[in-house]
């Protein structure tokens, strides 16, 4: 919102209090904040049932009952704000699951607790997961932000520790995280189970080079608890639960 008496001689300004007087700043960077979150949680609950393409801004702004201008004050296209969408989504899930790689000392273990959360947390909140899905490693930069980035890190740890035999990381990093979206929106289809993170986690590691049974064996273990916020994007970023296994 524009606060045209910013330009009046001092003079001239409304005393404070005075009818007509605009509400304080901190009221209005809430409202703004409000705003904001709540053409996101639109767009983001638009994107994952419809895809980006499919989904305008009209939607967007009827979805989250914010008059078509007002979104222009926050956002310049319908790009930018599925950028915002994505970065909400995935970073959220990625700050909790980054405590993993604290928390266990085998990349192997890493990696398949990465994607066992990963695919439970997509079947707990299927927005997330099929936003996940229609855009994740698809993303331009895919490799280099969110769950790409995370994911392209730990298996390069692994590499340099020599835990993995891949003869091309960047190639394995693909096929692991194409493999996780695809039991991703199995699991989201009905096409898979309550086992789909264990598995999950078991193909991942045998694209990395692991045997079929130690694979299986890791992705059966105890699995380390993180906590992720619920759907709801105007939550605070995940807090994350960090005790040892035993």
């Amino acid at each position: 919102m524009i606060d045209y008496r910013a330009g009046m001689p001092r003079s001239t300004r409304m005393p404070k209090g005075a009818p007509g007087t605009a509400p304080p700043a901190g009221r209005l960077a809430r409202r703004r904040l409000e705003t904001r979150a709540r053409l996101v949680r639109a767009a983001r609950e638009l994107m994952a049932r419809q895809g980006i393409g499919a989904t305008s801004i009209q939607e967007i702004t009827d979805t989250a009952d914010v008059g078509f201008g007002s979104f222009y004050n926050h956002f310049e296209s319908k790009e930018m704000i599925a950028e915002a969408v994505m970065d909400e989504a995935i970073e959220s899930f990625g700050a909790a699951a980054d405590a993993l790689a604290e928390t266990l000392d085998d990349p192997a273990e890493v990696i398949a607790a990465s994607a066992r959360h990963a695919v439970r947390h997509a079947a707990a909140d299927a927005a997330w997961g099929w936003f996940l899905v229609r855009t994740g490693l698809a993303h331009a930069g895919g490799l280099r932000r969110g769950l790409g980035q995370r994911l392209a890190r730990d298996v390069r740890i692994g590499v340099e520790a020599r835990r993995f035999a891949v003869d091309d990381p960047t190639a394995a990093i693909l096929a692991a995280g194409g493999a996780i979206l695809a039991i991703i929106a199995a699991r989201l289809g009905g096409d898979l189970g309550n086992d789909a993170p264990e598995r999950a986690a078991a193909v991942v590691l045998r694209l990395l080079g692991l045997s079929a049974a130690e694979a299986r064996e890791i992705a059966t273990r105890r699995l380390p608890a993180i906590t992720t916020p619920a759907a709801d994007s105007t939550r605070p970023t995940a807090r994350v639960s960090t005790g040892r296994r035993r």
